[in-house]
């Protein structure tokens, strides 16, 4: 085959559609700049774009009225990120939060004597982890006596932790849920969590007040319809897998739940936060997001963003 490089067809370079553009790039910061001006200066290229993205999107909503669900696995809380979340429930930016099992007792842990997370290697060894009298008791009893009055997890413990005025309680999002009527759901899986392992364990009630949340989280999921935001901050198996079931449940129920934003951050790349927040759900309609970074710095990030734009 004899090629004549010669006939070959070109076009003008400056007629050609390109993905990147100067006016996308990143802006040369002075020292002292304000955050808007740091989160002006962002290149408007692949996640800094989505970022953006996703804080217009939780403005959208809320303006809109239409919910904003956090779900956080318990990294967030341990690495001191509570206080950025209650601000956000504070501000009526946040609409309901989600938990696993772990968030209480990080949770309760800080509110009870301002410390948390134990050496787990070390405590292995000798059969002591996860085996505080204060954890397991507290817990345990606010669940049983919730569900006995018709409470999810996250309402029960909420309210003992305000009834006992426990000396950190403002920095606790199961009180500040409790006291704003924000709804805290906790979506336990039974023998994950170290108040399990004592006599103060009630399985049913844990159970039943579990399965109360999970019915709360399918009424808030529900109306994401048009407009509505969830994001997931480090849970990588049991919230993505509770959201895709509240999310089925409620399109079963109401109807059409679509044109919502959806959100993962992670410090890794995950299949089911991937397929059960992001992919999913948003197929034919809406969009998601996968944002990789960590908690302890990515959270502030989007904190900031926020409040910069409700002001």
């Amino acid at each position: 085959m004899n090629i004549d490089i010669n006939k070959i067809k070109t076009y003008s370079l400056t007629k050609r559609k390109s993905k990147v553009k100067v006016s996308e790039f990143a802006k040369v910061l002075r020292k002292g700049i304000s955050f808007k001006g740091f989160y002006d200066s962002l290149p408007d290229i692949l996640k800094a774009s989505e970022l953006r993205k996703i804080v217009d999107a939780v403005i959208s909503a809320r303006r809109k009225k239409k919910p904003v669900i956090f779900m956080c696995g318990a990294h967030v809380i341990k690495c001191g990120l509570g206080p950025l979340l209650i601000d956000l429930m504070k501000r009526g930016i946040i609409s309901c939060i989600s938990l696993n099992g772990a968030g209480i007792i990080h949770d309760f842990e800080l509110a009870y004597c301002g410390q948390t997370s134990e050496d787990v290697g070390e405590s292995l060894k000798s059969g002591k982890f996860g085996m505080s009298r204060q954890t397991a008791e507290f817990i345990n009893a606010a669940v049983k006596e919730g569900n006995g009055l018709g409470m999810g997890i996250g309402e029960a413990v909420g309210l003992k932790i305000e009834k006992e005025r426990l000396p950190n309680r403002h920095l606790s999002i199961l009180s500040c849920g409790y006291r704003l009527d924000i709804p805290v759901t906790v979506h336990v899986a039974i023998g994950t969590d170290i108040i399990h392992q004592h006599p103060s364990f009630d399985g049913a009630a844990c159970g039943e007040a579990s399965a109360k949340d999970f019915y709360r989280l399918v009424e808030e999921t529900a109306k994401l319809d048009n407009g509505g935001v969830v994001i997931n901050f480090g849970s990588t198996v049991v919230l993505p897998e509770v959201f895709l079931k509240a999310l089925n449940l409620a399109r079963n129920l109401k109807g059409s739940i679509r044109n919502f934003t959806s959100a993962n951050f992670d410090m890794y790349y995950h299949y089911r936060p991937a397929m059960n927040v992001v992919c999913r759900p948003t197929e034919g309609s809406g969009k998601g997001h996968y944002i990789l970074g960590h908690h302890e710095i990515m959270i502030p990030l989007l904190y900031a963003a926020i409040i910069e734009k409700i002001r």
